[in-house]
């Protein structure tokens, strides 16, 4: 698991938790297709963050590490970085 957790909430940010949490530790932005990349280096709690951030939209870990936001729909997202191959 990269990363500390988030400090709670009337603790101050720590610079290990600014550097590793999504959305502070994200590297590059884009926009591909109607989709929000997230390129960093995140898991399953920045998932949680992202899920709360963008309610309705389908958030998913890609296998760089990074974060993606796709449209709402009832199938689960499939990620960028799969070829159609």
């Amino acid at each position: 698991m990269p990363g500390p957790d988030l400090p709670a909430a009337h603790a101050p940010f720590t610079v290990d938790a600014l550097l590793a949490r999504w959305p502070s530790a994200v590297e590059k932005t884009e926009l591909i297709s109607g989709v929000l990349l997230f390129t960093g280096n995140f898991d399953e709690r920045d998932i949680v963050a992202a899920e709360r951030t963008y309610p309705g939209r389908r958030v998913l870990l890609n296998a760089d590490g990074g974060i993606e936001v796709h449209p709402a729909g009832s199938e689960a997202p499939r990620s960028l970085l799969e070829s159609d191959a």
